[in-house]
């Protein structure tokens, strides 16, 4: 996807590669100065080639064989030839092996040189660890209970000589990078629910790991080093693997230390992570994929903070009616005055008002109060546009909304104990089509323990424009305890399904 130099970006550019690419890697493979891609291709035992032609495209693929399934790819010198070679994970149900492709300088790769980790594995850090000039590497992984980081020397022909063997706890990607700025480099690893940082001693061995927790200890999966706030001193991010996915951010004190953790929520199920300049403002950018098939992009704001850090939302405003206003508070963390030239916005439906003014001195705070009124139903969206002091870029504030025609009275229903193998008297909600066309209901499904909230209706299939119909429900438990229950209305009215939520408790 081609960046646009504000930090969004083009429709993507597919190529086919092998089955199941599950990494991709970008670097000059054949000496000619463009960047070329490589993947490693878990579901057909090679990685693929992807040659770059310098604007932006590439040549048709070509594969190289992996002994096994790689789910890991990187690029190095492993044999000081200063043409790149790949390093992969070929993953076995009985051991990994890691496997060297050494390169031909032409884009081309020899047969594969496999060595036996110390550990299992699933993902790898390159670097010198022990200066001897020679490329070494450190495996992560766990297998039942046993989790460990291992470290193999560099041989400088490819093969390797097992170092020291630690067990800690490894769930995710490594991170190679000098956190201390001492010379000796450092492992940053995801954990379960953490961040462990192994610092370096220079010759190939490592101190017993720090850990950091993520937020809401979340399962982080792919980590990153990155200087976020400009003050020399390296930092840490990591993505997270949950319902709604975190990039978390420790920043770095210097010493191999971090600050616990600020959290940004992004999307669903974070998966890779890189860190880099997207609109050229000279601060560093964030972009996470995510299992909600989308790619996120994340500007730093350098020394404006933004609460909440997520956008604000608005789900299932009726039209004609005015959302209730939702507050975005702007703080200036820098030592001198932030100037403000402009705040725009852009989004039919949302209005605006703030008390930010031109200038927002250090410590202080200002609020952009932001309300949604659809005039028509579906997805809507907006976005605030400032123009301040704190970066050479515009900075933004998204705002993303959903009208429906649809309306319930009321949303939920909460039932008094009830004897468990008796029936309430019934309670009613009332749906009422605020649109001007007829509104077609597809289904009423059930969720939680729905089959305590027996439900009738008049709706049927459609509704008529202005007309409204009635869900009769009653609670009839089967055990003793709380019920939790919803009855959801998907329909053509917009931001579907209506959702009637259910409380009661058997006695």
């Amino acid at each position: 996807m081609f960046g646009n130099g504000d930090g969004t970006f083009g429709s993507p550019n597919v190529y086919q590669v092998g089955f199941e690419p599950y990494v991709v890697v970008a670097a000059d493979l054949n000496l000619d100065g463009n960047l070329d891609l490589v993947t490693a291709n878990y579901g057909s035992a090679n990685v693929s080639v992807l040659l770059g032609k310098g604007d932006g495209t590439f040549q048709p693929t070509t594969e190289a064989n992996t002994p096994q399934q790689p789910d890991f790819v990187a690029v190095g010198d492993f044999n000081g030839d200063k043409i790149p070679d790949l390093v992969v994970i070929d993953y076995l149900s009985d051991k990994d092996t890691v496997s060297v492709l050494l390169g031909n300088g032409n884009g081309t790769f020899q047969p594969p040189i496999d060595t036996v980790p110390p550990n299992t594995t699933f993902s790898i850090g390159l670097g010198d660890f022990n200066k001897d000039g020679k490329l070494d590497l450190v495996t992560g992984g766990f297998e039942g209970t046993t989790s460990a980081v291992g470290v193999l020397f560099g041989n400088g022909d490819g093969t390797f000589t097992p170092g020291e063997t630690y067990s800690v706890i490894v769930r995710g990607e490594i991170t190679i990078a000098d956190l201390r700025g001492d010379g000796n480099l450092d492992i940053e690893m995801a954990t379960g629910d953490s961040l462990g940082v192994m610092l370096g001693n220079g010759d190939g061995t490592f101190q017993l790991p720090t850990y950091y927790d993520t937020f809401d200890l979340a399962y982080p999966t792919w980590t990153t080093a990155a200087d976020i706030n400009n003050d020399g001193k390296l930092d840490l991010l990591a993505s997270t693997f949950a319902n709604y996915g975190y990039l978390d951010v420790f920043l770095g004190n210097g010493d191999g230390t971090f600050q616990p953790a600020t959290s940004y929520a992004v999307g669903v199920r974070l998966d890779s992570l890189v860190a880099g300049d997207l609109n050229n403002d000279g601060m560093i950018d964030v972009v996470v994929a995510n299992q909600s098939l989308t790619v996120t992009s994340l500007l730093n704001t350098g020394v404006v903070t933004f609460s909440p850090t997520t956008p604000p939302t608005f789900p299932a405003q009726l039209i004609n009616t005015a959302s209730a206003p939702q507050t975005v508070q702007l703080t200036n963390t820098g030592g001198s005055d932030l100037s403000i030239s402009s705040i725009k916005l852009q989004g039919q439906g949302f209005s605006m008002n703030s008390n930010c003014g031109s200038l927002v001195v250090p410590g202080s705070s200002c609020a952009i109060k932001v309300q949604f009124k659809p005039l028509v139903q579906g997805p809507a969206s907006g976005l605030i546009t400032l123009v301040d002091s704190a970066s050479s870029k515009p900075q933004y504030i998204e705002l993303i909304g959903s009208a429906t025609t649809v309306s319930l009275s009321p949303k939920s229903l909460s039932f008094p104990n009830q004897k468990v193998g008796t029936r309430s008297s019934p309670k009613t909600v009332t749906l009422t089509n605020h649109g001007t066309s007829t509104l077609t209901i597809t289904s009423i499904v059930g969720t939680g323990d729905d089959v305590e909230f027996p439900e009738t209706n008049t709706c049927g299939t459609q509704v008529a424009a202005g007309a409204s119909c009635t869900f009769s429900i009653t609670f009839a438990p089967t055990i003793k305890g709380k019920s939790v229950a919803g009855w959801n209305v998907n329909d053509n009215g917009g931001a579907s399904p209506q959702i009637i939520n259910l409380t009661g408790t058997g006695d």
